[in-house]
């Protein structure tokens, strides 16, 4: 019999999947798995109900909604002053990682080289050599995660097409700085590159930091995609509702990619998302602190239970170091060790590195409710005491 595509068949099951796997076997605590506890705003849940029955249930169109649209656009000059065409840069996507794929595949082509920052989320690699692109790594190494000016440049070549950007990132919890960005933006530009940035947790930055999107840095409107999440943004992340934002040159491209792939995404989740994203301010100030107290909430327990716990400026997560408790192995070991013996799950950071050699932290999400943070770590007390 002839053999299936070679890259996803030489493929192992997700690190997700088999971790969360593992967790339900042993009735375990599952911080691993980044997806917040509760149901999501009441109103955004219930103008989704509302446009189920209120409209036709048929295909909406290939670039969604218009009210989505004009939404996205809205949002877009509200938080970050850019003035946007909702009819021809605003493209509705199922889920940011599907803007994701559309993205590279409207963009790449087999040989061209893309800047990436390692560690990173499990799905890009896949998705680029998929389509032939050959990838760069940009190494952020804890606990600080600093970008290095000479490692950056050395990522990049006269092939290099596109970077690929993740702000704030997943899973270090890094905010990149406006210098830092200024950085990127420049080699982008010198080198007539794109820049594709997955921003989903633009609204969940902590300690009075501000996200700066790429695109609104100099020169970089006309060569950036912003892309952005409701399942992030309203805690609803079985809904699959993404946008992205560029220029018309590229969205017309992005988009038919995007047509072949689902054509389309859920009418009535893209109007309740539409306004869900008008909510005032005061409903994403809580966003961003309520999960800041979470962090502090598991961050002090960790501590307590005598990991040292790496700062996150952003996201669902935050990195432990466990050495300090003694134990003797690296961090699958470790994060299968406490999935059976404390039934707490976390996620070994190596799994998100391309070149290994990080292999002393574990990924906890904290976006859960306050009483399993709790139990979590008195699990995780009673294991290591």
């Amino acid at each position: 019999m002839k053999q299936p595509n070679a890259l996803f068949a030489a493929m192992g099951t997700s690190i997700f999947e088999v971790m969360s796997l593992l967790a339900k076997e042993h009735d375990s605590i599952n911080l691993g798995q980044g997806f917040p506890s509760g149901n999501g705003p009441a109103d955004v849940r219930a103008k989704a109900a509302e446009a189920l029955e209120d409209r036709p249930n048929q295909y909406p169109p290939m670039m969604g909604v218009p009210e989505l649209r004009q939404a996205v656009a809205a949002h877009d000059k509200r938080f970050y002053g850019l003035d946007v065409d909702w009819q021809r840069e605003v493209l509705v996507t199922t889920g940011a990682t599907e803007g994701l794929l559309a993205c590279l595949l409207g963009l790449l082509n087999p040989g061209d080289e893309v800047v990436l920052f390692e560690p990173l989320y499990d799905s890009y690699v896949p998705i680029l050599r998929r389509g032939g692109a050959v990838p760069r790594y940009v190494r952020l190494e804890p606990p600080a995660w600093e970008l290095r000016q000479d490692r950056l440049e050395a990522a990049f070549s006269p092939r290099t097409k596109l970077v690929l950007l993740n702000n704030p990132h997943n899973p270090a919890g890094k905010v990149y700085t406006r210098e830092e960005l200024g950085c990127i933006a420049e080699l982008v530009i010198r080198y007539d590159a794109y820049a594709v940035c997955d921003e989903v947790y633009e609204h969940i930055v902590f300690d009075g930091r501000r996200h700066i999107p790429l695109i609104t840095l100099p020169g970089m409107r006309e060569r950036s995609v912003h892309i952005g999440s409701a399942g992030k943004t309203f805690s609803l992340t079985g809904w699959k509702v993404g946008y992205c934002t560029a220029a018309p040159a590229l969205i017309q491209t992005i988009a038919r990619a995007h047509q072949f792939l689902v054509f389309t995404t859920a009418p009535n989740l893209q109007r309740a998302v539409a306004y869900g994203l008008g909510k005032d301010d005061a409903y994403y100030r809580a966003l961003a602190g309520d999960m800041q107290e979470k962090r502090d909430r598991l961050a002090h327990g960790l501590g307590a239970v005598g990991f040292t716990v790496l700062d996150s400026g952003g996201t669902y997560f935050i990195n432990a170091d466990f050495r300090p408790l003694g134990f003797n192995g690296g961090d699958e070991a470790f994060c299968t060790h406490i999935t059976e013996q404390a039934k707490v799950t976390a996620l070994p950071v190596s799994a998100f590195y391309a070149g290994g050699g990080v292999e002393h932290l574990a990924r906890f999400c904290f976006a859960k409710e306050d009483h399993v943070l709790d139990e979590a770590v008195a699990r995780l007390g009673r294991l290591f005491r």
